[in-house]
C-alpha cells in the first residue's frame, strides 16, 4: 500500500494504520518500507501526522514509486543500497510481493537471500495469474472491460512475474499466504508454507447474538430479498456478471433490493446496464464509503453477499460478510470454499455461471427458512476471524520459524500470542 505525498503532507490508507498498529503489538519496533506516490490520495487515505500516537513503535521508510521499467532502473541502485542497510539492522524479515518492475518486496527478498538472511514472503493474490487474465477477452464482446494497453501488458508481463514469484518463494524460509487461493497456488514452491489471513474486523465488530436473532426473525417476512457487494468496481471483481445475475433474477420474478458499495472504472457501465434493464429503483450504487461502521451496518442488514470474482485472490470482503451474519453466494474458488467449509455459510457455483448463481439465489429466496439457517451458519463460519487474532497468528509464525537477527542473539523475544486462533480454525 503506497503513501501519498500531497501538498507537503504524507497520507496513509486508514486500514494500513490499523495493520501497523497491530504489528507493533508483537515486536519492539516495526520498520515498513512503502512506495510514495506524488498523486492526490483517494478517499480512505488520512494524514499520517494524525496517527503518530498509534504508530509510536513504527518507522516508515519511504521508497520511490517506480512501476515503469525506466523509473525502476533509475531508482534501483540507491534504493537497493537502502534496503540492504535496513535488512542488516532487522531481526526478522517479512516482505510483501506482487508485481514486476517496482516490486520492492521482491527486490528485498533477493537482497536478503544474497545476504544469507532468512525471510518470510507474504502475498494475498496470484498476481501473475491476475496479469495473465488481463490479456484475455471475454467471448461476449459486450462484457469486455479491458484496454489494448492492459492486454499488451498482460501478454508481456505475466510470465516474468510468475518466474519472479517462484524465485522469491522458493528461497523464502517461510511463506505467509493469505487465504486458500494463494496457498493452493504457491505452497508447492515453498519449504514452509502457512495459510494465514489479513483482515481488519475487530471482535467487537462481529454481529451480536441479539442482532443475529433479529436478522433471522426479519428474513422470514414478506419483503424483497436484500443483496449486497462491497469492493472495487473493477473487471477482476466481475461487476458485469453481478449485474447480469440481477437481470436474471428480475426475469425469474424475484423481488430484491441490491447495493454495490465501492467505486471503480466499471461503475458507469454497471449503471448503464441496470438502467437499460429497468432496475434503477432496485439497485443502489453507493460509490466509495469511507465510514467502515456504515459498511458493516449495510452488511448486517443484507440477506446475501453476492460476488462474482474472476481471479485467484483472497478478498477480505467475504470474511467481513460472514462476520456480519451474511451468507456468501458467488463463484467457486479455494478461498471462498475454505471460508465456509466448517458450517456451510454460503453457496458457490462454477466461475462465470451467472445462470446457476441466479438460480441459487432464487431458491434461497423461495425458502426463507433455509435462508435463515444459512445466515446462522455464516455467522458461525465468521467467528474465528478478527484482526487481533490474525495478526497475532502471523507474528507468531515469524518468530517461531525465522531465526532471530544479529542484534538480538541470545535474547529472542516471542510475540504475545492471543489464544484461540489455531483452536478456532481446527
Amino acid at each position: 500500500m503506497p503513501l501519498h505525498l500531497f501538498e507537503g503532507a504524507l497520507y496513509i490508507e486508514r486500514q494500513a494504520v490499523n495493520g501497523l498498529h497491530l504489528w507493533a503489538r508483537h515486536f519492539d519496533q516495526v520498520t515498513v518500507m512503502m512506495p510514495v506516490s506524488a498523486t492526490a490520495p483517494a478517499a480512505g487515505w488520512v494524514p499520517l501526522i494524525e496517527h503518530q500516537q498509534d504508530l509510536l513503535r513504527v518507522h516508515i521508510e519511504p521508497l520511490p514509486m517506480a512501476y515503469r521499467p525506466d523509473q525502476f532502473l533509475r531508482a534501483l541502485p540507491q534504493t537497493l543500497k537502502r534496503i540492504r542497510a535496513l535488512i542488516s539492522q532487522a531481526d526478522y524479515l517479512s516482505f510483501a510481493i506482487g508485481g514486476l518492475f517496482g516490486d520492492w518486496g521482491a527486490v528485498s527478498c533477493l537482497a536478503a537471500h544474497q545476504m544469507q538472511r532468512p525471510y518470510a514472503v507474504w502475498t494475498d493474490r496470484v498476481e501473475s495469474e491476475v496479469m495473465r487474465q488481463s490479456q484475455e477477452r471475454p467471448r461476449d464482446k459486450a462484457l469486455d472491460q479491458t484496454t489494448w494497453r492492459s492486454r499488451l501488458r498482460g501478454k508481456l508481463y505475466h510470465r516474468p512475474m510468475a518466474w519472479l514469484e517462484q524465485v522469491v518463494i522458493e528461497r523464502a524460509a517461510l511463506g505467509l499466504f493469505h487465504g486458500a487461493e494463494t496457498f493452493q497456488a504457491y505452497h508447492g514452491m515453498c519449504r514452509n508454507p502457512q495459510l494465514v489471513h489479513d483482515i481488519h474486523i475487530a471482535e467487537e465488530d462481529h454481529i451480536s447474538d441479539q442482532a443475529l436473532a433479529d436478522k433471522v426473525a426479519d428474513v422470514g417476512g414478506n419483503r424483497p430479498l436484500r443483496l449486497i457487494y462491497t469492493g472495487r468496481a473493477e473487471a477482476m471483481k466481475g461487476p458485469i456478471d453481478w449485474t447480469t445475475v440481477l437481470e436474471r433474477l428480475n426475469v425469474l420474478g424475484v423481488e430484491f433490493e441490491a447495493s454495490w458499495l465501492g467505486a471503480g472504472e466499471a461503475l458507469p457501465q454497471m449503471q448503464a446496464r441496470i438502467k437499460r434493464a429497468g432496475l434503477s429503483e432496485k439497485v443502489h450504487f453507493a460509490g466509495f464509503v469511507e465510514d467502515h461502521a456504515a459498511v458493516l451496518h449495510a452488511l448486517r442488514q443484507a440477506d446475501l453477499f453476492l460476488f462474482c470474482h474472476k481471479t485467484p485472490e483472497s478478498p477480505r470482503c467475504l470474511i467481513e460478510a460472514l462476520t456480519s451474519g451474511t451468507p456468501i453466494l458467488g463463484y467457486e474458488g479455494a478461498f471462498a470454499r475454505d471460508l465456509i467449509s466448517g458450517q456451510g455459510g454460503g453457496v458457490l457455483v462454477p466461475r462465470g455461471d451467472t445462470e446457476a448463481l441466479a438460480h441459487e439465489i432464487s431458491e434461497l429466496n423461495a425458502n426463507r427458512s433455509r435462508l435463515a439457517k444459512t445466515i446462522v451458519k455464516a455467522r458461525a463460519d465468521g467467528l474465528p476471524f478478527s484482526d487481533a487474532q490474525v495478526f497475532a497468528h502471523r507474528a507468531g509464525l515469524i518468530a517461531r520459524h525465522l531465526p532471530v537477527g544479529p542484534s538480538q542473539q541470545g535474547k529472542r523475544s516471542q510475540p504475545l500470542l492471543r489464544p484461540g486462533w489455531d483452536a478456532a480454525r481446527n
